[in-house]
C-alpha cells in the first residue's frame, strides 16, 4: 500500500513537471539560453535595391548593435520573420495574414510603400498589432489608426520648408495658388514629388522639352532628395539646377561607424547590388528596430497569445487569426520611446516621428550641394547654431549661392508669358456716359474694334512700353450681337472670373465685393463719390445779413460784456463825477449811453478816476478788434457771391424723401440701395443732358434733388479740366501680370506721361486741385476766435471793481464795525454813502485861503473882470478840478459857488 502510494506521488511530481515545462519551455526559447523570444515580422520589397535590400540589413544590424550592447542586462531577444511583398498590396497583406496566424508576431516592421501599408495598419488595428512602418503618406494618420507607429516623418512635414522656399524667392505680394500646366500656363515654379523611378523618366523628358532653360524653377521634395545618390548619372545631368529638401542626419562618429559596417554587411548580403551607399530610409529602419527592441524589453513581455474568436461559424483567414494579448502594453511602451539614434533624437509624438530640421541642397555637378537649413522655429538659415533671438526667416539671402536652370544666377521671377499662346483677352465697356474715358467704335471696312480714351491710352502705355517682356492683346467690347451694353460692371468683371476675358480695362472702380472675384492693378488716379446739387440763391438781399459777419454766441457776449463794462466804469465814477450822478433814470442811461459809445469811439464824459480809465483802455482795444473783424466779414459777405449747396448731407435725402439720380449700370445703384434709399426715388441717367435736365426741374418738377456719381465725372460734368478719377484694369484672380502691371502703372504716374494723357483728354491744367470759387463759404465768426481778448477784458474790469470796493470798504469800515445797528441797517448805510459825493474839502483847502474874508477878496477881484459871473464860475470849477485827480470831488467847487454869490449880492447893495 505505501508503495502504491510513493508510486502515486511520483506520477503527480511527474505531472507537474510536465505542465510547468508546457509554460517554461516557451519561455526560456529555443536556444536554451533563458532569453524570452518575440517573434517580430518584417514585410519589404527584397527587390527594392533603394529602400528594401538597404532597410533588412540595416534592421538586422540593429537588433544585433542593441544586444550586443546589453547583453548582461537583456531578458528578451526578438526573433525576425522576414517576409517579400513583392511591391504589390495583396502580397503585403497576404504576408501579413500570415505573419499574425501561423507565427503570431508581437509587431510587424515595414512596409515602406504607403499603398502596401494601408492595408497592413487595417489588419493591425484589428489585430491590435504595432505596426512600424516609413510610409510618410499624409493620408496614413496614427491618430485615425492607434496601432500604427509612422518610424519616418511624416511628408507634410517638410511642406512649410517647401513654402519657405517658395516665399524666399516669390514677390512679397504674390504666391501662386495652383501649379499650372507645364507649358500651356504661364508658372514658371514646380514641384515635384514622386518615386525615383518615375522621377527619372519625367526629369529626362524635360530636358529633352528644354524647359530646364533660364526662368524655370524646380523643387523636389525629400523622397527625391534622399535618394538622388541612387539615381544614373544622366539623369542628374538633366536635373542641373533643381532644389531640393531631405532631412537632415547629423554626422557623428557613431554614424561613420555604422557606414563602415553596413557596406561590409551589405556586400556579403548583396554581392550583386553595385549600391553602397547609405540612405536616411534605412537610418530610419535602423532606428524603428532599436526602438522596438527598446520597448520589448521594457514592456517585460512574457509568453504572448492570441485571443481566438468564439468560432460561431465558418471565419475567414482574418478573422480567425484574433486579437493580441500583449499588443496593447507594447504599443504603450513604443510611445514612451526617446532616444538619439542614428537619424536624429527618436521621438514620437501622436504615433509618429517628429522632424527636426531640413536640408536645402541644389543638384550641380554630379550630385547635390549644400545650400542651406530650415528648421520649424528660424526658418531659413545657412547654419543650424544660431542664437535664440534670432525670429523666424524667409529671407533668400540666407541661403548659399544657387545656380538655376540653365546654369544662371539670377533668380527666375517664377513665371512667364507664353508668346506663343493666344493674345491677351482684354474686355472694355461700351455705351459709356463719359467719352473721354474710355469709348469704342468699329472700323467701317474692317469691323475691327476701335479703341480710345484716358483709360486705353494709359493701358497701351503701360503694356507697350513699361514691360519687360512682350504680352499681345486684343480688344473686345462686353456687348450683345446688336452692339449694345451687354450687363453692368459687375457683369463685365465676372466676365474675367469666368474666364472670357483675361484681363478688364475701362473706368472701373475699386470695391471690396469686386475683388473676391478679380484682382486689380494700382490704381492711377484717385477715386471718391459724392453729390452733384443745385446751388441755393445768394442770400446778400438778405435784409438781415448785416447779423451774418457774427454768430448768435459771439453777438450775445459782447452785448453782456457792453453792459458789464458800462456798470464798472459807473460804479468807479459815481461818488467822484458829476457825470455819472443825478436821477436813477439818467444813471441807467449813463451806463448804456458810455459803454455803446466807444463802438465809435464817441464817449465825451470826462472820467476822472485811473481805474476807470484802465478799464475803458482795456476795453477799447477789445471794440476796436472787434469792429476791425466784423468790417472785414460783411465786407467778404456782400462782395463775394456764395455758393451754397442745397444738400450738404446723404442723410438730408433720405429725411426729405427726395429723389435721387445716379448713372445708369453702375455700382451706386446697389449703394444706394444699402443706405436705406427708397427704391421707389431713385432714377438712372445716361447722358450729361439727362443729368442736366433733371438737376434743373427740381425734385418737385419730375427731376432729382441731387445727382450720386463718382468724383471724375462730377467735374467732369462741372465743367472743370481737373480730373481725379480712380480708374484701375482689372485681373483674374492669381493673375501674375497684376504685380506688373501694378509696377509698370508707378512708372507711368511717375512721368511726363501721365500729364500728356491727361491734357489729351481732359485739357490743359487738368490737376487735382479744387476749382477756385467752386464753393465759397464765408463762415461767420464765433466766440472761439475772441474768447483771450473777453479773458482779458473780464480780468481788467472784475480786478478794478475788486480794488475799487475793497477801498470803499476800508474807508468806511467804521460803520460796518459798529454795534449799534442790524446787518440791514449797516448795509443801508454804506449804500447811502456810496451815494454820497465824497467829501475832499481837505484838499481843496490845501489851494483857497483859509478865512471867508480872503474868499471874498479874491472873488470881488475876480468880480472887477469883464466876464460874466457865469463865466467866472465855470472857469473857477475847471480850475479847481484840474487840480484834483484821482478820488477828487466837486464839493469844493459847490462852496465857492455859493461865496461868488454872496459877493455879488453885496456889490448890489
Amino acid at each position: 500500500m505505501q508503495e502504491h502510494q510513493r508510486y502515486c506521488s511520483q506520477l503527480l511530481v511527474l505531472l507537474v513537471l510536465f505542465i510547468i515545462s508546457l509554460y517554461v519551455v516557451p519561455i526560456l526559447g529555443k536556444n536554451g539560453n533563458g532569453l524570452i523570444e518575440v517573434d517580430v515580422g518584417v514585410i519589404l520589397d527584397a527587390d527594392d535595391q533603394m529602400v528594401g535590400k538597404v532597410s533588412q540589413t540595416c534592421i538586422s544590424m540593429a537588433l544585433e548593435d542593441f544586444y550586443a550592447l546589453n547583453q548582461n542586462h537583456n531578458t528578451t531577444r526578438i526573433v525576425l520573420h522576414k517576409r517579400d511583398s513583392k511591391g504589390d498590396v495583396v502580397e503585403a497583406a497576404s504576408a501579413a495574414i500570415d505573419l499574425l496566424k501561423n507565427v503570431q508576431v508581437q509587431a510587424i516592421l515595414g512596409p515602406q510603400r504607403s499603398s502596401e501599408a494601408e492595408f497592413v495598419i487595417d489588419i493591425g488595428n484589428k489585430t491590435q498589432v504595432p505596426i512600424i512602418s516609413q510610409a510618410m503618406s499624409p493620408s496614413l494618420s496614427p491618430a485615425d489608426n492607434p496601432y500604427f507607429i509612422r518610424g519616418a516623418q511624416n511628408g507634410s512635414s517638410q511642406v512649410e520648408s517647401l513654402t519657405a522656399i517658395v516665399q524666399a524667392f516669390a514677390s512679397d505680394d504674390h504666391i501662386l495658388q495652383e501649379l499650372y500646366k507645364l507649358m500651356t500656363m504661364q508658372t514658371r515654379v514646380f514641384v515635384v514629388h514622386m518615386l525615383p523611378f518615375l522621377a527619372s523618366r519625367f526629369f529626362t523628358k524635360v530636358n529633352q522639352a528644354e524647359m530646364m532653360d533660364k526662368g524655370y524653377v524646380w523643387i523636389i521634395t525629400d523622397g527625391l532628395t534622399s535618394l538622388l545618390d541612387y539615381l544614373d548619372p544622366t539623369v542628374i545631368n538633366s536635373m542641373q539646377g533643381v532644389i531640393g529638401v531631405k532631412p537632415y542626419v547629423p554626422k557623428t562618429s557613431q554614424l561613420e561607424n555604422f557606414k563602415v559596417r553596413w557596406r561590409k554587411r551589405f556586400r556579403q548580403e548583396n554581392p550583386d547590388v553595385d549600391i553602397f551607399e547609405m540612405n536616411v530610409f534605412g537610418l530610419w529602419a535602423y532606428d524603428s528596430a532599436t526602438a522596438l527592441a527598446m520597448a520589448v524589453e521594457g514592456s517585460r513581455i512574457g509568453v504572448s497569445k492570441f485571443k481566438k474568436p468564439v468560432a460561431k461559424e465558418k471565419l475567414t483567414d482574418l478573422a480567425a487569426i484574433g486579437i493580441s494579448e500583449m499588443g496593447p502594453r507594447l504599443l504603450q511602451s513604443l510611445q514612451n520611446i526617446e532616444f538619439n539614434g542614428l537619424s536624429s533624437e527618436f521621438h514620437l509624438l501622436n504615433g509618429q516621428l517628429q522632424p527636426s530640421s531640413f536640408q536645402i541642397v541644389n543638384v550641380i555637378g554630379k550630385g547635390d550641394r549644400k545650400i542651406g537649413f530650415w528648421t520649424r522655429k528660424y526658418g531659413i538659415s545657412k547654419h543650424l547654431s544660431l542664437p535664440s533671438s534670432k525670429s523666424y526667416s524667409t529671407n533668400k539671402d540666407d541661403l548659399g549661392a544657387i545656380i538655376w536652370p540653365g546654369e544662371s544666377n539670377v533668380v527666375p521671377k517664377g513665371w512667364e508669358m507664353p508668346t506663343s499662346e493666344a493674345k491677351l483677352k482684354v474686355g472694355i465697356p461700351v455705351d459709356g456716359v463719359f467719352m473721354e474715358f474710355i469709348s469704342v467704335r468699329r472700323d467701317p471696312h474692317t469691323n475691327a474694334v476701335i479703341a480710345t480714351g484716358l483709360c486705353i491710352d494709359v493701358f497701351k502705355e503701360v503694356i507697350d512700353h513699361y514691360l519687360p517682356y512682350p504680352v499681345p492683346y486684343e480688344f473686345i467690347p462686353f456687348e450683345t450681337l446688336d452692339g449694345k451694353k451687354a450687363g453692368s460692371y459687375d457683369d463685365l468683371l465676372y466676365q474675367v472670373f469666368l474666364g472670357k476675358y483675361d484681363a478688364i480695362v475701362g473706368d472701373v472702380t475699386i470695391e471690396s465685393n469686386r475683388t473676391r472675384f478679380v484682382d486689380f492693378t494700382l490704381p492711377y488716379t484717385e477715386s471718391g463719390v459724392a453729390m452733384i446739387v443745385p446751388f441755393d440763391d445768394d442770400d446778400r438781399k438778405n435784409a438781415w445779413i448785416f447779423m451774418k459777419p457774427l454768430k448768435m454766441d459771439l453777438w450775445c457776449t459782447t452785448g453782456v460784456f457792453f453792459v458789464f463794462t458800462g456798470f464798472v466804469v459807473w460804479v468807479v465814477e459815481h461818488r467822484v463825477n458829476e457825470e455819472f450822478r443825478g436821477p436813477p433814470g439818467k444813471q441807467v442811461g449813463m451806463i448804456f449811453w458810455f459803454s455803446f459809445s466807444t463802438l465809435v469811439f464817441a464817449h465825451k464824459e470826462k472820467l476822472i478816476s485811473n481805474l476807470s480809465r484802465f478799464v475803458v483802455i482795456v476795453w477799447v482795444f477789445v471794440v476796436l478788434v472787434l469792429t476791425s473783424s466784423y468790417s472785414a466779414s460783411l465786407t467778404s459777405i456782400l462782395t463775394v457771391q456764395k455758393l451754397k449747396p442745397s444738400i450738404t448731407d446723404i442723410r438730408d435725402l433720405i429725411q426729405r424723401k427726395e429723389y435721387v439720380g445716379y448713372p445708369n449700370g453702375s455700382f451706386l445703384e446697389v449703394l444706394l440701395k444699402n443706405r436705406e434709399f427708397d427704391t421707389s426715388k431713385l432714377k438712372n441717367y445716361s447722358t450729361l443732358e439727362q443729368y442736366d435736365e433733371a438737376l434743373s426741374k427740381g425734385s418737385k418738377n419730375g427731376g432729382v434733388a441731387a445727382i450720386i456719381e463718382e468724383l471724375p465725372y462730377i467735374k467732369l460734368f462741372l465743367s472743370n479740366p481737373k480730373y481725379c478719377a480712380k480708374f484701375t484694369m482689372a485681373f483674374p484672380k492669381g493673375s501674375p501680370l497684376v504685380l506688373d502691371v501694378s509696377r509698370a502703372v508707378l512708372n507711368v504716374t511717375g512721368q511726363d506721361v501721365m500729364t500728356r494723357i491727361r491734357e489729351k483728354w481732359l485739357g490743359e491744367g487738368a490737376t487735382c486741385a479744387e476749382q477756385d470759387g467752386a464753393k465759397v463759404i464765408s463762415d461767420s465768426l464765433s466766440l472761439d476766435s475772441f474768447k483771450g481778448l473777453f479773458i482779458v477784458a473780464a480780468v481788467a474790469s472784475f480786478s478794478t471793481l475788486i480794488l475799487f470796493l475793497s477801498i470803499f470798504v476800508y474807508e468806511n469800515w467804521d460803520t460796518l464795525a459798529s454795534h449799534d445797528s442790524s446787518i440791514r441797517e449797516k448795509l443801508i448805510a454804506m449804500a447811502k454813502t456810496f451815494d454820497k459825493e465824497k467829501d475832499n474839502s481837505s484838499d481843496a483847502s490845501k489851494r483857497k485861503p483859509a478865512t471867508g474874508e480872503g474868499m471874498a477878496m479874491h472873488a470881488i477881484a475876480t468880480a472887477d473882470c469883464p466876464q460874466s459871473p457865469a463865466t467866472s464860475d465855470s472857469q473857477l470849477a475847471e480850475s479847481i478840478i484840474s487840480h484834483n485827480e484821482g478820488l477828487s470831488t466837486i464839493e469844493t467847487s459847490t462852496l465857492i459857488h455859493e461865496t461868488i454869490e454872496i459877493v455879488e449880492s453885496s456889490e448890489e447893495i
